[in-house]
């Protein structure tokens, strides 16, 4: 597959993202089967309808940016084919940031009546992870920037069993409002109730607790769920190896563990692409790695002796697709099997330039940290009413052909 063809699919996936936008979906229980709704397809968490992300039709970087829902709404997947053409240039629309938080317009204040700072508590899904830096720092800019007090903890792995502890700490400091990054979406919901319980508010950033519907579903304590569509991510790095593949082959999916909320909805939305795509391409299998791309290497290694016809492999994490681009690479087969890496860190970034992964699909960490610290100002000033249950944030889809444009430059996560 030569290097333009990959611009030209992922320009292909933006327009057709845009044109699934512009037909509404109806909303549907989390759990229900696909159905009619191009580009969110969540059967486990709420979801949104995309718009693009404001940018000239010819534009090289692909950008999927939700606008933010007012409700939570779990909508079903395209039966439509991912190779569509597009049929009409991208439109410019609010970015999520933008519709989902007053902020922008000078209204939020961290500063309650009295001269006290709104206290905010950020608990992120692993401490010194560049996906959670860039929110962080995205957090703590907002926060200087109205004026409210942040603090940032996290534990040293992805596991709520280190985590619970850290949110019961907060909760004995009394914060006014923890934002967290939940590691797991059944074991954190009852920390997170006692923490609501406490007179904290809760809201959600990254991942979700229960089912993601906080308007509706079983869980709805926590005011607002801020992050990407994780079912329109996983269909947006499958598409596009289905379209390097001509819409055929064999295909692999390196998962973290079950019980994750986004990387759940990954592979959901993988799985989902691979059978819309038709009877010539199957899925030869999914593996969980436990977050160790050491673990992914191995397990890689082991499907491409078993299938060595093997045409693409998605990775749901940075350390998935780290490690099964490492296999393909000791395999000799590097452009040959192709990978999608989920999350843009600067290492993502160096494999993509080195021809190891070959599409790096980056989410928006920062806005994350944006709305929620304005939502948390909002929630204690009483503006209630202004917060959204659901606000998608969107993606940026990154190639070798449009690594080092500014709006893929300004996407890759930092370290520090």
């Amino acid at each position: 597959m030569r290097l333009h063809s990959w611009h030209l699919m992922t320009v292909a996936i933006g327009v057709w993202l845009l044109a699934s936008a512009c037909a509404p979906a109806a909303p549907t229980p989390p759990t229900s089967a696909p159905a009619a709704a191009p580009t969110t397809a969540p059967a486990s968490a709420p979801s949104a309808a995309p718009a693009p992300k404001p940018s000239a039709a010819a534009s090289p970087a692909v950008a999927a940016s939700p606008a933010a829902s007012p409700a939570a709404s779990p909508a079903a997947s395209p039966a439509a084919s991912p190779a569509a053409s597009p049929a009409a240039a991208p439109k410019p629309a609010v970015s999520p940031v933008a519709a989902a938080s007053p902020a922008a317009g000078g209204t939020v204040s961290g500063t309650l009546p009295g001269g006290r700072k709104v206290s905010i508590a950020l608990v992120v899904g692993v401490r010194g992870d560049p996906f959670y830096v860039t929110m962080q720092r995205g957090a703590q800019a907002e926060a200087d920037k109205i004026g409210a007090d942040l603090s940032v903890d996290g534990p040293a792995q992805f596991d709520p069993v280190q985590q619970t502890p850290i949110v019961d700490a907060i909760i004995a400091r009394k914060v006014d409002v923890l934002v967290i990054a939940a590691t797991d979406k059944q074991a954190m919901i009852e920390p997170l109730r006692r923490a609501n319980d406490a007179g904290i508010k809760v809201i959600s950033v990254d991942t979700f607790i229960g089912d993601g519907d906080y308007a509706g579903g079983p869980v709805t304590f926590p005011l607002s769920y801020i992050g990407s569509d994780n079912v329109q991510g996983g269909m947006i790095g499958c598409q596009a190896l289905l379209q390097a593949n001509g819409n055929k082959g064999k295909y692999y999916i390196q998962n973290v563990k079950p019980g994750i909320s986004t990387t759940d909805q990954r592979e959901q939305g993988c799985r989902q692409a691979i059978t819309a795509a038709g009877d010539q391409a199957t899925l030869v299998g999914v593996d969980y790695n436990d977050d160790s791309a050491a673990n992914a290497a191995q397990q890689t290694s082991a499907v491409l002796q078993r299938t060595p016809d093997l045409a693409g492999i998605f990775g749901a994490n940075l350390f998935s697709a780290e490690g099964a681009a490492q296999a393909v690479k000791n395999a000799n087969l590097s452009g040959t099997v192709k990978i999608a890496n989920f999350d843009a860190p600067e290492q993502a970034i160096a494999d993509l330039r080195a021809s190891v992964v070959d599409l790096v699909i980056a989410q928006k960490p920062a806005d994350m940290g944006t709305v929620a610290v304005d939502y948390a100002a909002m929630a204690m000033q009483g503006n209630t009413s202004g917060i959204q249950k659901r606000v998608p944030t969107g993606y940026v889809v990154i190639d070798r052909n449009n690594v080092d444009t500014p709006e893929a430059q300004a996407a890759i996560y930092k370290s520090q």
